[in-house]
């Protein structure tokens, strides 16, 4: 009689381009872009320089996959509440408000990763500046069209307060874990408060 022994199959490794981005993720937030080296890289990837290179011409090319996936990632929130708020801007506002309260009280924030990299990336000609410009840009216009749908006062200016807002209190925890970045959301709701829409009379 044959015997057979049960083993639990190994769950099978991402491709190597997805490792290569992970790793790219976990170091360039927690070291900073330019600390971080190829070498280090592919090591914590499990894999070698030249299959980074295979997928990734260059290491200014792995920063703009990043931050690109990063981009993505920021947007597909906005996505998900108009998905979920579906012609209701004030419900869009009041879930990226939540959303903004679960960002700034996760133990691991460390700022805003896109402004990070805007820090490190000040060459203007650089790939990376491009996708940071137009992220921040598109957040920005997304706040102001939901103002201006809900009736805010002055949309772009309350845009341009929020956004600097939240920029800012991101910031803040990096230097402090509380101060004004632990009220960040009452401000916002002041904010808003201030700037909604009169009733009619």
């Amino acid at each position: 009689m044959v015997s057979t022994i049960n083993r639990t199959a190994e769950p099978a490794q991402p491709p190597p381009r997805e490792r290569i981005l992970a790793a790219a993720r976990e170091l360039f937030y927690r070291h900073g872009i330019r600390a971080v080296g190829v070498e280090a890289i592919a090591e914590a990837a499990a894999t070698n320089k030249m299959t980074l290179y295979r997928h990734f011409g260059s290491k200014d090319e792995l920063i703009a996959a990043y931050l690109n996936q990063l981009a993505k990632e920021g947007d597909d929130v906005w996505e998900a509440l108009a998905r979920e708020h579906p012609g209701d801007a004030n419900a869009q506002l009041e879930g990226w408000v939540r959303y903004v309260e679960k960002v700034l009280t996760d133990g691991g924030e460390r700022g805003c990763a896109i402004a990070n990299a805007a820090v490190e990336m000040r060459e203007l000609d650089h790939p990376a500046r491009k996708i940071i410009d137009d992220y921040k840009t598109r957040k920005r216009n997304r706040l102001v069209a939901l103002f201006r749908e809900a009736g805010y006062e002055d949309p772009d200016q309350l845009a341009d307060e929020v956004f600097l807002l939240f920029e800012g209190a991101r910031i803040s925890l990096q230097c402090c874990s509380s101060g004004p970045a632990s009220r960040v959301v009452r401000m916002l709701r002041s904010l808003l408060a201030e700037h909604a829409p009169k009733p009619r009379e």
